[in-house]
C-alpha cells in the first residue's frame, strides 16, 4: 500500500481488493482477542477458564466469510499484477524473501486465515473432551463452540460459494463465455450428454448435450472444431413454464419429453436409471422456480410497488443522493463510466446495465418506458429469481434500509479526521440484531455498508468542550473515532446506546417492542 500510494506504480484498490478485510481481522486480533486471551493466561491459577471469553468475542469471527469469499478473486488479482507490473513482483518477492516469511510464498500465508475458523473448532472441541464434567468452564465452553460452528458454517459457506462460481464460470467458458445467459446468480444442476430423437428420420437419434441450471435447460450441439468453446446453443428453455415425462416407446426405449413453452424435446438415454435422474433433476428444478417466484411475488406484494400496481401507478423515485450504488447489481456509480438511471417501474437508482430493458407502462399511456431487467421479466409475465438475498452475507453486505428499519440507532454522522475536520459523512446504524457493531453507509439506501467497527471493548466519551458541534468518542488503546452528530438530541441518543452497547449488555438486543420504545 505504501508503494502504491506513493509511487503510483499499481493502484491502491489493487491492494484493497487483493486484501479484502484482513486489516480489520488483525486488529480484532490484536486488539480485542490476544490481549484477553493474554490476561487470562496470566490469571490462570485463579480463573482456569477460558470458554467465556471465546463465547463473548466468536461472533466476531463471521469476519472471516468475507475474507474467505474473495481468496479465489485475490489469488488471480496477485498473478495478474506480477505479469503485468514488474515493480509489484518486486515487491511480492521481497517479503517473500524476509526471514519473517519462513521461505513460504505470500499465497501459502493468504491462505492461513481461510483455515483459521476451521482450526479454532478443532481445539475448542479438544479443549472441552479433556474438561471434567463438574468444571465450572464447560457450560460457556459449549456455547463457545456453538458461536465458533456457526461461524465455521459463514466460513464453508463462503468456501461452497467461491466453489460454485468456479464450477460455473468453467461450463461457460465450454459455452462460450459472449452468450447473453451468462449469469453469476444461476446455479448448474446437471449435465451430460443426451440423444435427440429425429421427428423426420425414423429410428434415428443425434448426439446431443444438455446443461440444466436453476433457471434454464441449455440444448447444446458439440462442436467438431473446438475453437473457444467445446459447445454451440442450439436453443434455449426457460424452467418456468418447463414440464418433463417419461415416454413409453417400443422403438426408442428409456426416452423421456421435455416440454416448454417455445418447444419440446424427444431425448433418449442410454439407460433407466439415467432417464430417472433427469426426469428427478428436471422437476427439481421447476419446484424451486416455482417456491422463488413465490417468494418474489410475497415480497414485491409486501412493498408500496404492489405487484397489482406496478406498471399502474407512477411509483415513488428513490432519491439520486439517497444511494452510491446500484441498487440491483450493487457496483458503485461513477460520473463518467456507471451513471444513474431511474427504473420507471419500480422507482430504484440502477445502472445503465441493470436498466437496459423498455416495457409498455400503463400509468404512462402505454408508452415504452426504460426500466430494470426484475420489472421487465415481470411486466412481460416472466419472473426471475432473487438467488442473491438467498446467499450468505459478507459482515458488510447489510442493507441500509433494511437494517434501519430494526435498528437500535441510526442518522448521518461525521466522522472527523485527525486534524479535528468534519470528514467523510455516513448514515451510520447499529442493528437491533447484531448491536455489537457500528455499520457505515455511504447513503440510507446503499446496499453495502463501507465501514464496520466492532464496538466491544471501546470506551465513549462525551466531548464537553466549548466546541459547539455534538462531538463524541469511542476510543480503544491507540484506536480513536471522534464523530460528529447533527443535533444535541441525536447526541445524547448515540451515547446512550453506545454505552449500553460497549459494556456488553446483551440485554439491548434480544428487547421486546415495548422496551425499545423506551430506548427511542
Amino acid at each position: 500500500m505504501a508503494e502504491a500510494q506513493s509511487k503510483k506504480t499499481f493502484p491502491e484498490d489493487v491492494v484493497r481488493l487483493i486484501f479484502s478485510n484482513i486489516s480489520s481481522i488483525c486488529q480484532f486480533h490484536g486488539l480485542f482477542f490476544l490481549p484477553e486471551l493474554k490476561q487470562r493466561m496470566a490469571e490462570w491459577d485463579s480463573k482456569p477458564r477460558i470458554g467465556d471469553i471465546i463465547q463473548k468475542l466468536a461472533p466476531f469471527l463471521k469476519m472471516y466469510a468475507e475474507y474467505v469469499r474473495n481468496f479465489d478473486n485475490a489469488m488471480q488479482l496477485i498473478c495478474l499484477w506480477m505479469e503485468k507490473c514488474p515493480r509489484f513482483q518486486e515487491i511480492i518477492e521481497d517479503i517473500q524473501r524476509r526471514e519473517v516469511s519462513a521461505n513460504l510464498s505470500l499465497r501459502h500465508h493468504m491462505l492461513e486465515p481461510v483455515q483459521r475458523v476451521p482450526r479454532y473448532e478443532l481445539l475448542m472441541k479438544e479443549y472441552l473432551k479433556k474438561l471434567p464434567p463438574q468444571s465450572q468452564d464447560r457450560p460457556d465452553t459449549e456455547k463457545a463452540l456453538e458461536l465458533i460452528f456457526s461461524a465455521a458454517k459463514h466460513s464453508n459457506a463462503a468456501i461452497a460459494e467461491m466453489e460454485r462460481l468456479r464450477r460455473l464460470w468453467e461450463v461457460y467458458k465450454r459455452l462460450g463465455v459472449e452468450e447473453d445467459f451468462v449469469d453469476p446468480s444461476n446455479e448448474l444442476i446437471k449435465e451430460g450428454a443426451i440423444q435427440k430423437i429425429s421427428l423426420r428420420r425414423s429410428s434415428s437419434t443425434t448426439e446431443r448435450y444438455l446443461f440444466l441450471f436453476n433457471n434454464m435447460l441449455l440444448y447444446c450441439v458439440p462442436k467438431v472444431l473446438q475453437v473457444g468453446s467445446e459447445y454451440q446453443v442450439r436453443m434455449k428453455m426457460d424452467v418456468s413454464g418447463m414440464k418433463v415425462k417419461e415416454l413409453k416407446d417400443a422403438e426408442f426405449p428409456h426416452a423421456f419429453l421435455i416440454s416448454g413453452k417455445q418447444r419440446s424435446l424427444e431425448l433418449q438415454a442410454r439407460s433407466s436409471e439415467e432417464v430417472d435422474s433427469w426426469i428427478q433433476a428436471c422437476e427439481d428444478a421447476i419446484e424451486q422456480n416455482k417456491k422463488r417466484n413465490e417468494s418474489f411475488r410475497e415480497a414485491v406484494q409486501g412493498t408500496e410497488s404492489k405487484l397489482e400496481e406496478l406498471g399502474w401507478r407512477a411509483p415513488q423515485w428513490i432519491r439520486d443522493n439517497l444511494v452510491t450504488m446500484c441498487m440491483r447489481c450493487k457496483e458503485p456509480f461513477h460520473v463518467i463510466t456507471r451513471r444513474r438511471h431511474h427504473c420507471r417501474a419500480c422507482g430504484y437508482v440502477v445502472c445503465a446495465k441493470c436498466s437496459d430493458y423498455k416495457a409498455v407502462l400503463q400509468y404512462d399511456q402505454k408508452r415504452l418506458n426504460r426500466v430494470c431487467m426484475e420489472c421487465f421479466t415481470f411486466l412481460n409475465g416472466e419472473l426471475i429469481s432473487h438467488d442473491q438475498d438467498e446467499r450468505k452475507r459478507g459482515i458488510l453486505e447489510k442493507e441500509s434500509a433494511e437494517v434501519s428499519k430494526r435498528s437500535l440507532v441510526c442518522s448521518f454522522l461525521h466522522l472527523l479526521d485527525k486534524s479535528g475536520k468534519a470528514g467523510l459523512r455516513s448514515w451510520c446504524v447499529i442493528p437491533q440484531d447484531d448491536p455489537l457493531v457500528l455499520y457505515m453507509f455511504a447513503a440510507p439506501q446503499d446496499v453495502k455498508a463501507h465501514t464496520s467497527i466492532p464496538l466491544l471493548g471501546y470506551e465513549v466519551k462525551d466531548v464537553q468542550a466549548a466546541d459547539p458541534r455534538h462531538l463524541f468518542q469511542l476510543a480503544q488503546s491507540s484506536q480513536l473515532y471522534t464523530f460528529q452528530a447533527e443535533s444535541q438530541e441525536r447526541k445524547q441518543r448515540w451515547l446512550s446506546i453506545l454505552s449500553l452497547v460497549v459494556s456488553g449488555d446483551g440485554s439491548i438486543a434480544g428487547d421486546d417492542d415495548d422496551s425499545l420504545d423506551e430506548i427511542d
